[in-house]
């Protein structure tokens, strides 16, 4: 039987479209945040959690969505993430009190967990058998998910300017039912013997969640108390632990043997500190726009659909080619660069800032540094590994992708706290808390920069064609 799927073009359009609103459902409720602070009674500090909810549960799951995949097969495990983003959809549309929201979109993570690595996968294999091919898939399906971030920002100043908020989280409904029905594009791939490490996934997750928490209530309780040194000292304990139980366990979450793969470090990394620079960028700067320039819902949205087209048209028709002549290396560095000046020019916005001059240029730049990294960054992570550990490897880049963007908006609200962000009202010290955070992101993209540059391996060739190709046998239409 031959390994070439005929439907395998359509089959990407439902991937890539799963990918687009997996990560749309981490900036849709950006523009809808202070809608939901006013009718749920979140402070501005405890507002983040409306987004780390989400992010830390899909980050601290996916190297089990990876794993299942794996073992129970990739559509199955695709089906069942769309099943429980639905349900967590619909909780967090009916939530009356912050908890059940913050819960609702803790549902959703677990229902982007399962989607996101088993997505990957199902991607591999339908277009491994030519690397060109799958250097194009790669190029359309990486692009989804940064132009799923930004318009999610102007689709969730549309629902909340002209409907509700409830909106932003009603939207997967339909959407998600739809996806169900076209999953019989999709390759059915059998399952294989194995056992699940839940110990391991426990341990993981706790230990992340505990981190981001630490780090969240810290600018309120003070980083020498008692109450953060126990926190941070309890997240440093279950990550050892997790290693631990890696080590020590026949069929572990992550066999640490994978960190030997060519680039999975080094890209890894690159992927932990792009998330940590890129998202609260997009946080504060919404914030930003509507709480200092005073944009409504809408004006918003469409203010940053610029970055959204520019990076679509630099994803799928300028990096796919860039890295096809320079490797993966020297466009990750160069992006992650790009991006910390864009964030260096935002942080001088001013409380008095226009659009035009202020705001549209530096996102700009900003997003011409994401568009170059990201897709590299992603091949790079992936192209070493073996076929039997592409749903690992999947779950490992997207881990620390969310894993960063949760730690680094966590530190850097405490930064923009520090510095004013919670004087609402108070237009100068709302700015500068803004401008601390974006100078603090630059920070983060320009250590990614000039790390990828010093540590990681070169490769002028393009890196997914170093993957191997999948079993015959185990994949069918």
């Amino acid at each position: 039987m031959s390994t070439v799927n005929p439907r395998r073009w359509w089959a990407l359009v439902v991937l890539a479209a799963a990918q687009f609103m997996v990560i749309m459902d981490t900036s849709i409720i950006g523009v809808a945040l202070p809608e939901m602070q006013k009718d749920l009674g979140f402070t501005q500090g405890e507002l983040q959690w409306v987004f780390n909810a989400y992010v830390i549960v899909f980050g601290g799951l996916l190297l089990l969505g990876g794993r299942l995949s794996d073992l129970v097969g990739a559509r199955r495990i695709f089906v069942t993430g769309w099943a429980v983003m639905i349900a967590g959809s619909v909780l967090a549309a009916a939530a009356q009190t912050a908890w059940v929201e913050i819960a609702g979109r803790a549902v959703q993570g677990v229902g982007g967990a399962l989607i996101a690595p088993s997505a990957m996968t199902l991607l591999m294999m339908l277009f491994m058998h030519d690397p060109k091919e799958l250097g194009k898939a790669m190029a359309l399906y990486g692009a989804a998910a940064p132009a799923g971030g930004t318009a999610g920002v102007f689709l969730g100043g549309v629902f909340t300017e002209w409907a509700t908020w409830q909106w932003v989280f009603v939207i997967y409904v339909p959407i998600g039912l739809a996806t169900l029905a076209a999953t019989k594009l999709l390759p059915n791939v059998e399952s294989r013997r194995g056992s699940v490490d839940v110990l391991g996934a426990v341990a993981v997750t706790a230990g992340l969640a505990l981190a981001v928490f630490a780090v969240v209530r810290a600018p309120e309780v003070g980083w020498g108390a008692t109450a953060t040194v126990l926190e941070l000292a309890g997240a440093v304990a279950l990550l050892v632990l997790f290693l631990v139980i890696q080590k020590s366990v026949r069929e572990p979450l992550m066999p640490l043997g994978v960190w030997r793969v060519p680039r999975l470090g080094s890209a890894n990394l690159a992927m932990t500190l792009l998330g940590a620079a890129w998202i609260p960028m997009w946080y504060f700067l919404n914030l930003y726009l509507q709480q200092v320039l005073g944009y409504g819902a809408f004006a918003s949205g469409a203010a940053l659909l610029p970055m959204t087209v520019l990076l679509m048209i630099f994803m799928t028709a300028v990096t796919a080619r860039l890295m096809g002549r320079f490797g993966a290396k020297p466009l990750i560095g160069a992006g992650l660069l790009v991006l910390a000046a864009g964030l260096v020019w935002l942080a001088a916005v001013p409380p008095t800032g226009t659009f035009l001059v202020d705001v549209l240029p530096a996102s700009l730049v900003a997003a011409l540094g994401m568009s170059l990294a990201y897709i590299p960054a992603m091949i790079a992570a992936m192209s070493g590994a073996p076929q039997e550990q592409a749903g690992l490897a999947s779950g490992i880049v997207n881990t620390t992708y969310n894993v960063g963007s949760a730690l680094g908006l966590a530190a850097l609200t405490a930064v923009a706290m520090s510095q004013g962000a919670d004087r609402l009202g108070n237009l100068p010290r709302l700015t500068d808390g803004f401008s601390a955070a974006f100078l603090g992101a630059a920070v983060l993209a320009a250590v990614g920069g000039v790390v990828t540059l010093l540590v990681m391996k070169g490769d002028k060739t393009v890196a997914v064609e170093a993957a191997p190709a999948p079993q015959a046998e185990k994949v069918s239409a």
